[in-house]
């Protein structure tokens, strides 16, 4: 399991269509929850979304693990998410 943290704001859309890179390369996924709570707060209340990584990995998705310990992958749709 991989974490997202994101602001409040922005959980309805995450829900209905995934997690996207937007403006970067790629999605930015942490081992622990309290990374990505930082992250989170970043934009608000946070909010922490769980990532089924093993199993988008079994579907063929593809991870990178970047210098900084950050994992990387171009999307997270949003039935490999939960809460």
């Amino acid at each position: 399991v991989l974490y997202h943290g994101t602001g409040e704001k922005y959980v309805a859309a995450i829900e209905r269509e995934g997690l996207k890179a937007m403006t970067r390369l790629y999605v930015h996924l942490s081992t622990d929850e309290a990374t990505a709570t930082k992250v989170g707060q970043r934009h608000g209340k946070p909010v922490i979304f769980t990532v089924d990584a093993r199993q988008m990995a079994a579907d063929g998705y593809a991870f990178y693990l970047s210098v900084n310990g950050v994992w990387l992958t171009k999307e997270v749709p949003a039935r490999y998410l939960g809460r």
